[in-house]
């Protein structure tokens, strides 16, 4: 394994999360399959690459992927991972590969069917027409904070049959957890931190459980889960609902997010979507594919894997760059192009294979939602910001720290 030192800098820059098209254009030219000191990691940028290691199971392995993130802690530090190594050694829905993840994903799959998902639009439209009610008697908003973030742990809130109130220690939580991931050597306090994040959202949850294992009759996740009986386990469970607490709202805030500032900050397009609302679920598939919410994917290797003339072996980390696939011009023309009327648009901005994000329907739905009620009631919204502000301190999502509009 070789590394380039220029090359190993860019990745762990915070300019690289800021802006990483042009490094990965250069890896997917020159060095497809690339390993990273720095990272700890394969890097895989080609898409026709990305999608056969999706389809690859359990070869690129989702098993105890993240809790590899501490590996490379030694000394004192090391000896205080414990709760970390435990929670992410433990099978959940996006930690296990089959038969358990069948299993898993069976058990959910009711609540994400497209008519539970599309069950959900009057609610969902409601909390969206309240939100705007909100944001237009001020004048404008910070629409991550106001809307791309508060719709869907409203949403998510709803799912677990908590109260939407709890939507700040949710968000505290999924940013701890985000933080150490898609870098296979972060630093040490970054996994302290989402240690405590861990045990706080374990200890929330199990409390969850137990009130809800006295009256599994509603609809929410967790009395569905519930319901399957000794074919999930309390264990699992928890995993389970850990990762919805992270991506259960982290991917929409994105994609809402992105989407407006790729939308105001063109005019055109703008125009195009007030003139033609039709263009909307289009432009959804647009937003996922330019600005990939989540930019990598984490597998790890089950047995020695030769790819592009390269072997990797088993043991190794190998991290999907998905903001990468999602730009290869051997697969999407002029790449570059912000184009809402892209045909076709095999974007892999939700995974591809048995892993495909469960939530994507739900997701769509949220930003459709989103986008035509505000093309209907804010049609002259502007943009305030002059300049994308990127959150840098997540660096395996790609998300805007805040977006201010003005309407009118």
């Amino acid at each position: 394994m070789t590394t380039d030192v220029d090359l190993e800098t860019a990745l762990l820059s915070e300019d690289f999360v800021r802006d990483p098209y042009p490094v990965l254009d250069q890896l997917r030219n020159d060095q497809p399959v690339y390993w990273s000191e720095g990272i700890g990691a394969w890097l895989l940028t080609r898409y026709d690459d990305i999608v056969w290691t999706f389809k690859t199971v359990p070869g690129f392995s989702n098993e105890g992927r993240l809790g590899r993130a501490a590996d490379h802690v030694t000394g004192p530090e090391a000896a205080q991972l414990d709760a970390f190594r435990r929670h992410y050694a433990t099978k959940g829905l996006l930690h296990s590969d089959p038969p358990d993840h069948t299993r898993l994903r069976r058990a959910v799959l009711p609540f994400f069917s497209p008519r539970t998902i599309e069950g959900l639009r009057p609610r969902v439209s409601a909390i969206v027409d309240n939100l705007i009610d909100d944001a237009l008697s001020k004048g404008g908003m910070n629409a991550i904070d106001d809307l791309a973030f508060a719709l869907p742990v409203s949403v998510l809130a709803n799912m677990l049959g908590v109260p939407a109130s709890e939507g700040a220690l949710f968000r505290r939580w999924a940013d701890d957890l985000l933080a150490f991931q898609g870098v296979n050597k972060p630093a040490a306090q970054l996994l302290l931190t989402a240690q405590e994040s861990l045990v706080a959202a374990r200890s929330y949850i199990a409390a969850l459980i137990s009130g809800k294992r006295r009256d599994t009759s509603q609809d929410d996740i967790v009395s569905v889960l519930l319901r399957a009986g000794s074919n999930v386990s309390d264990e699992e469970i928890i995993n389970t609902c850990v990762t919805l607490l992270v991506a259960g709202h982290e991917t929409t805030t994105s994609l809402i997010g992105n989407g407006l500032y790729l939308m105001l900050s063109r005019p055109e397009v703008f125009a195009a979507l007030r003139a033609d609302e039709a263009l909307v679920t289009g432009t959804v598939e647009e937003i996922l594919r330019f600005e990939s919410p989540v930019a990598r994917q984490t597998r790890v290797l089950t047995e020695d894997t030769s790819l592009r003339d390269t072997t990797m072996h088993a043991g190794d980390v190998v991290i999907q760059m998905l903001h990468s696939a999602n730009r290869d011009p051997a697969q999407f023309p002029n790449p570059a192009l912000f184009d809402i009327t892209r045909r076709p648009n095999r974007h892999i901005a939700f995974g591809q294979g048995i892993h495909f994000c469960v939530g994507a329907p739900l997701s769509r739905l949220e930003g459709d939602i989103v986008f035509r009620s505000l093309l209907r009631r804010a049609p002259r919204m502007r943009l305030l910001d002059t300049s994308p502000d990127w959150d840098v301190t997540k660096p395996n999502s790609r998300v805007l720290n805040s977006l201010s509009v003005a309407f009118g």
